[in-house]
């Protein structure tokens, strides 16, 4: 069988890390070793085909440093400016990959990019659908006040589980289809001991971890309040095979 290759080309949150005129230890630090945390978004390579994960506004940089592959599709967990409208770095770049996500996050999208012409394909929560020869599970996540889901990635025996953006009150369905990953992929925006109503701090996702029985996880979705020696943060760049 042939891997799968799967990059974290950002880890960052909405405002990314090294935050703009920040002087905190992990801005500096970042600034005088090179180190950055560029906005969450996933690319996975298997037998020749790109997908991506969210197209975050930081998608230009993040695909000239993963060689330039050319997308054949994408995948939008939410309508949440970081994670879709990097999709606009596409235009006279390449022709618009297809787009698959759940119904309320392609109507929003579309009007946020009413001026492109691109392929959309609404995918019921819930239920997997194939691409590419991996099989795809979308389920809704709580991210108030949008909608917002996550996603599960199955092949040859395997499982990568991203929960997209999300708080620790995730519905039970959705908790099923997330059960026993190999990888985990988990929303964690600032330490343990802080709390955000839409987000998961890394306390949160250990508990979320060991949960569902999670074989390893990383933290992505990270914010400049989590230093760079955190336990289980995921890395710009970092490259998975399964």
């Amino acid at each position: 069988m042939i891997p799968v290759h799967l990059t974290l080309l950002g880890t960052g949150d909405a405002i990314g890390t090294p935050k703009v005129g920040c002087a905190c230890e992990t801005c500096t630090r970042a600034r005088s070793e090179g180190r950055q945390r560029l906005r969450t978004s996933l690319l996975l390579e298997h037998e020749g085909k790109h997908l991506l994960i969210d197209t975050s506004p930081d998608l230009r940089a993040q695909l000239l440093g993963a060689g330039s592959p050319h997308i054949d599709a994408v995948i939008w967990t939410h309508g949440h400016y970081d994670h879709f409208v990097g999709y606009n770095e596409f235009y006279r770049v390449q022709s618009m990959p297809p787009v698959y996500a759940a119904p309320p996050v392609i109507a929003y999208c579309r009007t946020h990019l009413h001026f492109l012409r691109y392929d959309e394909h609404p995918v019921p929560v819930a239920e997997p659908f194939d691409l590419f020869g991996l099989r795809f599970t979308l389920f809704e996540v709580t991210h108030p006040p949008i909608y917002a889901c996550g996603v599960a990635i199955e092949y040859n025996g395997a499982k990568i589980v991203h929960t997209g953006d999300t708080n620790p009150h995730i519905p039970e369905t959705s908790l099923g289809i997330m059960q026993d990953p190999d990888l985990l992929l988990v929303d964690a925006i600032v330490p343990g001991g802080i709390t955000i109503d839409k987000h998961m701090n890394t306390g949160d996702a250990r508990v979320l971890a060991r949960q569902l029985g999670a074989s390893e996880y990383r933290c992505v979705h990270m914010s400049h309040l989590i230093p760079w020696d955190c336990p289980h943060t995921g890395l710009d760049g970092e490259t998975f095979l399964f």
